[in-house]
């Protein structure tokens, strides 16, 4: 079978598993490609996507936003050809020697200098956080604090310390957010909602 039967074939099967639910068209898609990339049907009870995120995301994008990620694993899932069609493109400064050098200057994690660089990029765009905890709770203090202001935040990092806890306070902001609750996310996760937004707002040109 070609990658584009088999990417079918699975969604017809998750759709027939799945069964009836309560989420939008659009939501749907971005849900069932979650599940699709991980075979996990929990995501459909822990999603939790804000009222006006999938909209933002789609307008951002469509607008030719900037996607930064806290991961280059993140990074390399996301289809970068989708975005450059609208003119947009997908930044990860955690391996920027700069970004490096500060955070053993400062005696701080790589994150959280990560997070403070990319401020400037940060403005209309889509800030893609799939593994580290640490990453997303210093933006949420940068949100605070207004010094970040972007369109969407995809907030599913994974593990066992802050994890679960960061998703939380996520979910407490005004900011449009794509999470969920519990300790399960990750990077390619976190790939797999840009992706799926991006194809939605393909599908409106």
């Amino acid at each position: 079978m070609k990658p584009d039967e088999i990417e079918a074939k699975s969604f017809a099967i998750i759709d027939a598993e799945a069964g009836s639910h309560n989420f939008s068209p659009d939501a749907w898609k971005i849900v069932r490609r979650m599940i699709h990339t991980t075979a996990d049907f929990e995501y459909m009870q822990m999603v939790r996507i804000s009222t006006n995120a999938v909209a933002a995301g789609i307008n951002a994008i469509r607008k030719g936003c900037t996607v930064i990620t806290d991961t280059n694993m993140a990074k390399t899932g996301i289809r970068k050809d989708l975005l450059a069609g609208f003119g947009g493109r997908c930044e990860c400064l955690m391996a920027d020697p700069r970004v490096a050098e500060q955070a053993k200057q400062r005696g701080v994690t790589r994150a959280r200098v990560a997070v403070e660089t990319a401020a400037p990029m940060m403005k209309n765009g889509i800030y893609v956080v799939g593994n580290a905890p640490t990453a997303l709770l210093h933006l949420l203090d940068m949100l605070k604090n207004k010094a970040a202001d972007p369109a969407l935040v995809v907030g599913l990092p994974v593990g066992f310390v802050n994890a679960a806890e960061s998703k939380a306070a996520l979910m407490e902001t005004n900011v449009p957010y794509i999470s969920n609750v519990g300790r399960k996310g990750g990077s390619t996760v976190a790939a797999s909602v840009i992706n799926a937004l991006a194809l939605i707002a393909c599908e409106r040109t």
